[in-house]
């Protein structure tokens, strides 16, 4: 089952804010992340907030765009009782779960939500995920007509052995169509890929790599996979009937994804993303590693304004009670203070091309800059110029550079 929600404050029934995420606010950008919290089967790699029919006795799939509405009107009220100043939204983001086993009819009623709710940005990006199983040609026009820009489909990877392992239900032959089909109807096209299952070789990691470069996508993440606790994978692991994964294989995999990728016209921008260009970066996922504000609709939806941070509770039929009830669906809050914000900042934007200003270290992470880059860690002109950027060997091992930068929290 999904991982526990976080340790914190309650959330107030109300769901009311502190003035001081007004401050700033016309100065930060607004995005909305709706979750879908329905899959057709459990992967066993999966700890993700999802369910399968079996799980969800008593919710009905086809109320869940209503009570997602719901929460926008919650939220706008929410807002506007704290003082936050209106503004468009600049990005929309529907993930899961497999958000495309809703018809298209309620993908775009959800839109149409955060549309009449807060307005859209004029060139507001807005993205689905989709497996490649889960979408028809007639429904990717549906959503682009109504105002889709994007869609991000979880290949995974093309070699059915891996699927298999990571119990992914689609046939990689399909994914030619569906990107075809996305193109058609005017998307832009972005294709997620995992490496690191267990059996998975260099050359099957290879063979992924090119089919998925063959579809030209615009913008292409690839994952390491991550064995988390409490999945059936992880169990399979400790009976010994699945190897776990080898970390020099995964970082000779990444190696490979990022010669391919430059070879193909791709850039760097986060440590595991890569775009063609800085138009076709994934504003949303941006936004949660620059710090800007988004709302998170639905089951487990996660959200933060002003310095706020907070999360809904977790199963569909708790949230949709507490719709109905018309009181806040949160579980639990935390007001991040100064010394946390600064630490996250830190953790996030150091992994993306932009780079985190050395200004937002503190005097011990400042003596860490020249060692990282005689270790070959960050690029050193851009670290003179007042900017910590990661090298390769520095993205393969972003975790220890971060914690070089924060010895105080480490």
């Amino acid at each position: 089952m999904p991982s526990a929600l976080p340790l914190a404050d309650p959330a107030p029934a109300d769901g009311a804010l502190p003035a001081s995420v007004a401050e700033g606010a016309t100065g930060r950008d607004l995005g909305v992340y709706l979750h879908v919290p329905f899959c057709r089967v459990r992967c066993g790699y999966c700890d993700f907030n999802t369910y399968t029919a079996s799980e969800i006795r008593g919710v009905k799939q086809s109320d869940y765009a209503a009570q997602a509405s719901a929460e926008v009107a919650f939220a706008t009220g929410v807002l506007a009782d704290a003082g936050v100043a209106p503004r468009a939204v600049s990005t929309v983001f529907f993930g899961g779960g497999t958000p495309t086993l809703l018809p298209s009819a309620d993908l775009i009623r959800m839109l149409d939500a955060v549309r009449d709710a807060w307005g859209l940005a004029p060139d507001a990006e807005v993205t689905t995920e989709a497996n490649p199983d889960s979408v028809t040609e007639a429904g990717l026009a549906e959503l682009a007509a109504a105002g889709f820009t994007r869609v991000s489909f979880g290949m995974q990877s093309a070699v059915p052995h891996v699927l298999r392992t990571l119990e992914r239900t689609h046939d990689p032959a399909r994914i030619p169509d569906v990107v075809r089909w996305a193109r058609n109807a005017g998307l832009q096209v972005s294709l997620d890929l995992i490496y690191g299952t267990p059996g998975e070789s260099l050359d099957d990691w290879r063979r992924s790599l090119e089919l998925a470069l063959a579809q030209d996508p615009d913008h292409l993440s690839a994952y390491a996979l991550i064995v988390e606790p409490g999945t059936k994978l992880a169990r399979q692991i400790a009976r010994g009937e699945v190897a776990e994964p080898d970390d020099e294989l995964q970082a000779d995999q990444y190696e490979l994804a990022d010669e391919l990728l430059a070879a193909s016209g791709f850039g760097w921008y986060e440590v595991s993303n890569w775009a063609t260009d800085d138009a076709h970066r994934s504003r949303h996922n941006l936004a949660y590693w620059t710090g800007q504000d988004w709302w998170g609709v639905g089951p487990g939806a996660h959200s933060h304004v002003g310095g706020v941070r907070w999360w809904n509770v977790k199963h569909p039929a708790a949230y949709a009670e507490r719709l109905a009830a018309g009181v806040s669906p949160a579980a639990g809050r935390e007001t991040l203070d100064a010394e946390t914000r600064r630490v996250e900042d830190v953790l996030l934007r150091s992994r993306i091309v932009d780079g985190l200003p050395t200004e937002v270290l503190d005097a011990d992470g400042r003596t860490q800059v020249a060692g990282l880059i005689a270790d070959g860690l960050i690029d050193g002109r851009n670290a003179i110029a007042g900017r910590i950027v990661l090298t390769r060997r520095g993205r393969l091992l972003a975790d220890a550079v971060v914690r070089r930068l924060l010895p105080s929290a480490s």
